[in-house]
């Protein structure tokens, strides 16, 4: 499949999507993210922005289409996002996110979407987009062997551990206290600079929050700032490393993944 318009499902019309259907390879990246807290300097929007241009890049190079991202996510954890106490942060339960994902996988294999990509941006979103897209599999009778698949991932773990030692010269504080860090404002000074306030990053240590789960949290364990690691060091520079060789990746894997031919089916 080849495109040479929008990779954005929204821009098209109807008559461009059935063409694009029939051709029986078309592949749907759905990014995403979250309305949550990422201290004083990045935006609300800040997962479903970064999971929205990872999409685009990578359905470039797939010839993909790229559908409109869900921009809710799952209640933010305190271990992981500071918590969903925090104001602005604005969450959906498990069993609402997991409809979704349920519903969006039905609906769109079957409309004959090949392939669906779930690219995730926020930590939490992860388990619930997994229930969903197995139920949805199960609702359509889809098992292994079929043509179609549904694929999931979190963009982060496609990061080599040769650009993180690039952009943590000091040492990687590790992807549960990433928060409004170093890794997503280096990527958004790349990518949506003018949505950065560098003016206000607060430098402080990184979180040192119990190896349990607390409930109702205890508020003052999350740092007044919002983030769970210091985003100072963060550069447009290191945000342009970790995006290119995230979509080089990404896009390798899923080439190859999606191609791949399912057991039993004929090369």
């Amino acid at each position: 499949m080849t495109m040479d318009k929008s990779v954005f499902l929204e821009d098209m019309d109807a008559f461009a999507y059935r063409e694009v259907l029939a051709s029986g390879d078309a592949i749907v990246l759905i990014p995403v993210g979250s309305l949550e807290q990422h201290g004083s300097h990045l935006p609300l929007g800040t997962d479903t922005i970064l999971s929205s241009r990872f999409a685009e890049a990578v359905a470039t190079r797939l010839g993909a289409l790229v559908a409109q991202p869900i921009a809710y996510g799952y209640k933010s954890q305190q271990k992981s996002g500071g918590g969903n106490h925090l104001s602005g942060t604005t969450s959906l339960d498990g069993a609402s996110l997991i409809g979704v994902a349920r519903n969006l996988v039905k609906s769109f294999l079957n409309q004959g979407v090949r392939h669906v990509v779930f690219i995730n941006g926020h930590f939490e979103n992860y388990q619930f987009l997994y229930e969903g897209i197995d139920l949805a599999l199960e609702d359509l009778g889809i098992g292994s062997g079929a043509q179609q698949s549904v694929l999931l991932l979190s963009y982060w773990d496609f990061v080599s551990q040769d650009t993180l030692a690039l952009v943590y010269p000091d040492g990687f504080p590790g992807w549960d206290i990433e928060h409004g860090g170093v890794l997503e404002t280096s990527l958004m000074l790349h990518l949506e600079p003018a949505r950065v306030a560098l003016d206000r990053l607060v430098d402080g240590p990184a979180a040192m929050l119990p190896r349990f789960d607390r409930l109702p949290v205890v508020p003052e364990r999350t740092p007044a700032t919002g983030c769970l690691s210091s985003a100072a060091g963060s550069s447009a520079n290191k945000g342009i490393l970790l995006y290119e060789q995230v979509v080089e990746d990404l896009a390798q894997d899923l080439a190859a993944e999606l191609t791949r031919k399912p057991a039993g089916v004929p090369a």
